[in-house]
Formats: structure tokens, C-alpha cells, sequence
């Protein structure tokens, strides 16, 4: 097999197993199409039963590990961090501020036959070296080898990357773009001139839906903290090195939102920004991009599918002074990855940029040696619905010898459900005890009581949704007061008493969190 063939095939397998993902969120109630009976929306999710438990175990170990037990610093005590809720809608002139109005944009370009739109910065243009044919512009990103060698077959004949040479569209001139067949299109000719395409959602407040009542949707959460900033100064016992932190909705109007959750248009984000002296800001940074690394591998995803890449200089917005972004590899990336969480260095732009535009003082004052300063942050922001998907896809596990053919290797800590109680029949007293155990560990667990159809599709249901922990009542639990404890990952069971259950649980909850 050619090495163009395998890695076709390899693209297959790994789309399938993306599709096999997606259809399990939504038949197990996980992640549905927003909007679905009307058609859905395009960039919109909504999370069903399990996977709001899911995002919500997700969100709040975040929290537990940032604010209410946040890690040993470098001096070897702990870091000091509170917690914010800024409101979705600010005034306006905190994007101004922030530059979310004026440079948060994107160039765009439309292509006239087919009426879609691309980013300009993301399409990638092969133009024959010896000036015979059109060149060919393919969107890169995560299907970018599949797509390419699609066009390729359709447009290049017999030609190769080596009959090519690839250039960005964004450093051709728009004279060219004559001789460029969109991504999508079937003729050369079609792309527009580049233009700013700003992500900011507007909205209108008041009752007059005027120009004057624009408003905007956050575009991220970190702005809410900035503004907040001596809010949180003056009404807490805080002080510098200390860090805000924030979950929340934000919105971004993506021009081409793909791959299920990872590009929509409306997200979660879990952002902290940590204020310190300028001096030990390079120590900081340091230190937060060591502790958000152990973060994601503490909750099950695994160190191979993990990266931490430096931004380029060309990456850099100019305030920052470095960025890394931990990235995960995702099917559709593989074997490439997709960001998961980024760790910035902003220097103190933000601060500066508000104290200018408001015309209040932001500055700190050190009150043992009297020093001004403006702070300078880290920020370490996260993705809560990308850390949602990317737990789905290290938990997928296929299992040819499993009924579902498949399981969910959740990390027990984040596992939407800890233990299933599971009545071997329908009568003969085992609702009855199943029911009475279901109260008691349901006071200290999320747990499922499940009393229809056979015990088979039973263990499958709770396979797929990733459930630790199965326990069954049967005769032999009339008898000796025991039941059966059926183990997710190797399947494997024993009998513990009765009585045990919720010690069972509690322990081996314990044990996976070390």
C-alpha cells in the first residue's frame, strides 16, 4: 500500500471513530445539536443529562484545584486565589478597552459560487511552478492532508507537492486571486478581497433597539476580571502575588465552527489571571505552566496525548512576552494536536489599557515598602467544553468483547455516575433492596438505579456511559446479605457485603485520586 493510501486510510479510521463518539454523546444524553427539532444551529451545543454532570465534575475539580485548595507555590505556601462571576454584558467600553472592537477581527473572504466564508489567514494556496493550470487553495487546519489530497485529485491531474509551490492567501496579492479555485469551488475566480470580519456578537439594551444601545457579548471572561480588578483589592485580604479566577460563557462568531464542541460559537472557559510584582512575573509563569500540565494528566488524560507548545514570534500578540499552549490530540488532529488550555504572559496590558480608558488608577501599593506598580499577569485559561470533549475522547474505548463494544475509561473523579445499583431481576425482593441502597448512596454519591431489561444490556448501558461501578443484587443477597461488585475497565467481580457499598465506593475514589 502506497504511503498516500495508508494515510487515507488512517484518516477514515480516525473520522469514524470521531463519528462514533459524536453518536454515542447523543444517544446516551450527553451532548446534543442545539435546536435539533428546528433543524439545529450551526456552533451551538446543548449538554444532556450526563454530560452536564460530566462538565460540571470538570468545572469544579478546576475550582477546587484553583480556589479552594490552589497549589503550593515556589516559597512553599499556598497560592492565594478568589473567585469572580462578572456579568456577561459590560459596558461597552471595556471591549474598546481591551482592543475586542477594534482589532478583534479576523480577515475574511467569500467565495461567490458557493456563498461560504473563510477565514483568509487560514487558507493555503498551491500554484503550479510552471504556470500551466489554476492554483488550488485548500483550508488548512484539521482535515488539512485529506482535504488537500482531495483537491489535488479533482484539480492537479497527475501533479505532486513538488510540482507546487504553497503559499498563504493572506501574502498573495489580491491580482492572483483570479487564478485561485476556492476551497470549495469549482471554478478559479471566486474569492473575494480579504476583509475584517469582527467576532464580537452584538446585542441591543434598552428598550430602543438603537445604535446607540449597542452592545457586545464577552468574547472571553478574562475582561471581567481585569475590571474587577480593584474591586477585588479593596474588599478583600488579598495582596500581590494573588490570582482571580473565573468560569463562564463566552461568545466568539466563528466564521466556520467544526469538529462537534471544539469550534462553536458559544464555549465555556475556565481563566484565572494571576497578578504579581514584574520582577518574579518570569517565575510565575514558570511555575503555572509545570502545575496546569499535572492538572489535565491528574484527570485521566494520558502524557503522550499531551503537548506543551511555545508560541512563535510571528504568534505573539505585541504586549505578550511569551505563550504556551497545552495542547491535546484530538481524533481529528491526530496526528497533529488542537489547543486545550493556553498559558500567557501579558505583561500588564490589560491594566494599563483600563486605567487609560476609565481614568481610574489601577495601580498597587505595596504597603511594606511603599512601591506603585501595575501587576503583572499570567494567565492560564482553559476551555471547559474542550476539556469536556477531550475527556470523551480519552475515555472512548473499543471492546470487541463487551455487548456495547465499547466503554468509557473516565478518570472515577469526573465519571458522570460512581456506581450503578443494579437488581438482577424485577422481583422476588431485589427492587426492593436496590431501592433502599440506592437512597443510602445517593446522600454522599452520584450513583443510578437501574431495574429494566436484562442485566447484559444493562452492564452495556453503564459501559458506555462510563459508570466505575456496578452493583448487583441477586438471590444470594437475601441469603448472606453480599452483593456483586462488577468492575468497569477489567470487568472483572467479587462480593463485598452489602453494608460495605458506600465505604466500597468511597475507597476506591480515593485510591484512583492519588
Amino acid at each position: 500500500m502506497s504511503q498516500a493510501a495508508e494515510k487515507s486510510d488512517q484518516a477514515t479510521a480516525l473520522e469514524k471513530n470521531m463519528k462514533e463518539i459524536v453518536a454515542l454523546c447523543k444517544r446516551r444524553g450527553f451532548i446534543y445539536q442545539a435546536s435539533e427539532i428546528y433543524g439545529g444551529i450551526n456552533g451551538f451545543w446543548d449538554y444532556g443529562p450526563l454530560g452536564t454532570e460530566l462538565k460540571n465534575n470538570l468545572r469544579d475539580w478546576w475550582w477546587r484545584k484553583m480556589v479552594l485548595c490552589p497549589p503550593i507555590g515556589p516559597d512553599g505556601t499556598p497560592v492565594d486565589i478568589v473567585g469572580l462571576d462578572s456579568a456577561i454584558i459590560q459596558n461597552p467600553k471595556v471591549w474598546v478597552a481591551s482592543g475586542h472592537v477594534g482589532g478583534f477581527a479576523d480577515p475574511m473572504v467569500d467565495c461567490k459560487e458557493t456563498k461560504l466564508r473563510y477565514r483568509a489567514d487560514h487558507l493555503i494556496v498551491f500554484t503550479p511552478k510552471d504556470g500551466q493550470g489554476s492554483s488550488i487553495a485548500v483550508q488548512e487546519g484539521d482535515d488539512f492532508e485529506e482535504s488537500k489530497a482531495r483537491r489535488f485529485k479533482k484539480f492537479a491531474g497527475k501533479k505532486t507537492d513538488a510540482d507546487f509551490e504553497k503559499r498563504a492567501l493572506s501574502d498573495i496579492a489580491f491580482s492572483e486571486f483570479a487564478n485561485i479555485i476556492g476551497p470549495d469551488a469549482s471554478k478559479p475566480g471566486t474569492l473575494t478581497e480579504p476583509k475584517a470580519f469582527n467576532l464580537l456578537f452584538e446585542t441591543k439594551i434598552g428598550a430602543v433597539a438603537s445604535d446607540d444601545n449597542v452592545a457586545y457579548l464577552r468574547g472571553e471572561t478574562a475582561q471581567g476580571i481585569f475590571v474587577n480588578y480593584k474591586n477585588v483589592l479593596d474588599s478583600s485580604r488579598v495582596k500581590v502575588p494573588f490570582g482571580i479566577a473565573q468560569i463562564g460563557k463566552a461568545f466568539r462568531n466563528e466564521v466556520n465552527p467544526r469538529n462537534f464542541i471544539f469550534r462553536s460559537r458559544e464555549f465555556e472557559q475556565m481563566e484565572m489571571e494571576f497578578f504579581c510584582h514584574p520582577k518574579d512575573a518570569k517565575m510565575w509563569f514558570d511555575f503555572w505552566k509545570e502545575e496546569r500540565q499535572k492538572f489535565w494528566q491528574e484527570i485521566g488524560l494520558t502524557k503522550g496525548n499531551l503537548l506543551m507548545r511555545e508560541h512563535g514570534h510571528n504568534e505573539l500578540v505585541f504586549y505578550s512576552k511569551g505563550t504556551f499552549d497545552i495542547e491535546y490530540k484530538f481524533p481529528f488532529t491526530d496526528p497533529g494536536f488542537g489547543e486545550l488550555e493556553g498559558i500567557a504572559y501579558r505583561t500588564d496590558y490589560d491594566l494599563t489599557q483600563h486605567q487609560t480608558h476609565s481614568g481610574t488608577k489601577l495601580e498597587y501599593i505595596d504597603q511594606t515598602t511603599n512601591e506603585r506598580f501595575l501587576p503583572h499577569v499570567i494567565e492560564p485559561a482553559a476551555g471547559l467544553t474542550r476539556g469536556v470533549l477531550a475527556l470523551l475522547c480519552e475515555a472512548f474505548t473499543p471492546d470487541p468483547s463487551r455487548p456495547s463494544g465499547v466503554y468509557l475509561n473516565f478518570h472515577p473523579r469526573l465519571a458522570p455516575k460512581k456506581a450503578a445499583i443494579l437488581p438482577l431481576t424485577a422481583k422476588d425482593g431485589h427492587p426492593e433492596i436496590a431501592t433502599k441502597l440506592y437512597l443510602e448512596l445517593r446522600e454522599e454519591f452520584p450513583v443510578d438505579l437501574d431495574i429494566k431489561q436484562n442485566i447484559g444490556k444493562r452492564y452495556a448501558r453503564q459501559d458506555e456511559i462510563g459508570t466505575p461501578y456496578c452493583l448487583t443484587i441477586d438471590n444470594d443477597t437475601l441469603k448472606d446479605e453480599t452483593i456483586t461488585v462488577r468492575h468497569r475497565n477489567s470487568m472483572k467481580q467479587e462480593r463485598i457485603g452489602l453494608s460495605n457499598a458506600k465505604e466500597f465506593i468511597r475507597k476506591g475514589l480515593e485510591s484512583a485520586a492519588q
